[in-house]
């Protein structure tokens, strides 16, 4: 992908576990790559790759419009990716203001300094699969279907979506204007993910400390699929942004393949299976904030235009997962690790 070398890109969220893979992908395509984001938190990707120092960074909120403004046009980038976010479900039945404030404030911060950036061409906000209507629809929702959300995260980032395409229309509509796309992905998984009240992080927990894992929901569905596969997504529709592909500009999904819609269950015991002797999980029946039961994402648009395609079936995405964790536990170089996986996945395309 030689249309990312010395480009420079405006990354937010590069501290989080998606963004820490992101970082790490576009340095290696030779990007020129400035982070924007909250400090990580203690055990993250962030902190397992030693991305600390890797690229110029700014430890700021983004709903400080002002320090928004100001890293950006320091960096004056050509392409801005935007994954800052308040991303758990729990959390924002927790402090919803904080979610609404940070997801849909934030993503309107980004897109207002985006407006005086002389030299970008291309904006890429990533929202969630959870955008959609609750509609418990197995077939998997298409882009086209309707916007919902019944918790406050789900709706925050609906809001997100809201938000872009006003954006886009209100002032980035005039030819030689950057180009606006959101994407949504499904359940991603991987190595160096020790986020809260995710499934993999509170397995791979309980499973190092020798203890059954706590599941919550195992009989919910949703569309899991690794880490890399949605990142080759924002990769590829990134890029024809930046070419000035105007059919490009709108949402798009990348989701897994629909043998991938799997429970929660499944996932489980897969996860174990890989882990090996020892390993167990158990139903946690303690009452919960209400989640959808059923989620699945339909990529069929991303797979006819953009020419993407999932690249790996959620075994492989266990096994890279369960096999990230073992060797960092074992004292491996997180970013030697992720750089491999890169690499491995990279060889499929």
């Amino acid at each position: 992908m030689e249309a990312w070398t010395n480009k420079r890109v405006f990354l937010t969220g590069h501290t989080g576990f998606k963004g820490g893979w992101l970082s790490i992908w576009l340095t290696a395509l030779g990007a020129k790559v400035t982070g924007f984001s909250l400090p990580a938190l203690s055990p993250s990707f962030y902190q397992a790759a030693d991305l600390a120092g890797q690229y110029p960074e700014t430890f700021a909120d983004i709903r400080d419009l002002e320090a928004v403004k100001n890293s950006m046009t320091a960096a004056d980038p050509e392409v801005i990716i935007h994954m800052a976010a308040q991303p758990l479900v729990r959390a924002s039945y927790a402090d919803p203001i904080e979610t609404y404030d940070t997801n849909v404030m934030g993503t309107a911060h980004v897109l207002e300094a985006a407006r005086s950036c002389r030299n970008l061409r291309a904006i890429l906000v990533i929202t969630t699969d959870k955008v959609y209507r609750n509609d418990e629809n197995p077939a998997g929702y298409r882009e086209e279907d309707p916007l919902g959300g019944d918790d406050p995260y789900s709706a925050s980032k609906a809001c997100a979506e809201f938000v872009s395409a006003s954006y886009r229309a209100s002032f980035f509509s005039e030819a030689g204007k950057p180009l606006i796309a959101t994407a949504r992905a499904g359940n991603v998984i991987g190595g160096g993910d020790w986020g809260g009240d995710r499934l993999v992080p509170d397995m791979v927990r309980a499973l190092e400390a020798n203890e059954p894992a706590q599941i919550r929901a195992p009989n919910s569905v949703r569309p899991w699929q690794h880490v890399l596969d949605p990142l080759w997504g924002y990769l590829q529709l990134a890029e024809q942004l930046m070419a000035g592909n105007n059919a490009r500009v709108g949402a798009w999904n990348f989701g897994p393949r629909p043998s991938d819609f799997q429970s929660v269950a499944a996932l489980a015991g897969k996860f174990v299976d890989h882990w090996g002797p020892g390993a167990s999980w158990q139903s946690d029946d303690e009452p919960h904030p209400k989640e959808t039961n059923i989620l699945a994402l339909d990529p069929t648009k991303a797979m006819a235009e953009l020419g993407w395609r999932p690249r790996l079936n959620l075994d492989d995405s266990v096994r890279l997962t369960v096999e990230w964790h073992k060797q960092h536990q074992a004292g491996a170089d997180g970013l030697a690790l992720s750089l491999s996986q890169i690499e491995m996945f990279t060889g499929r395309l």
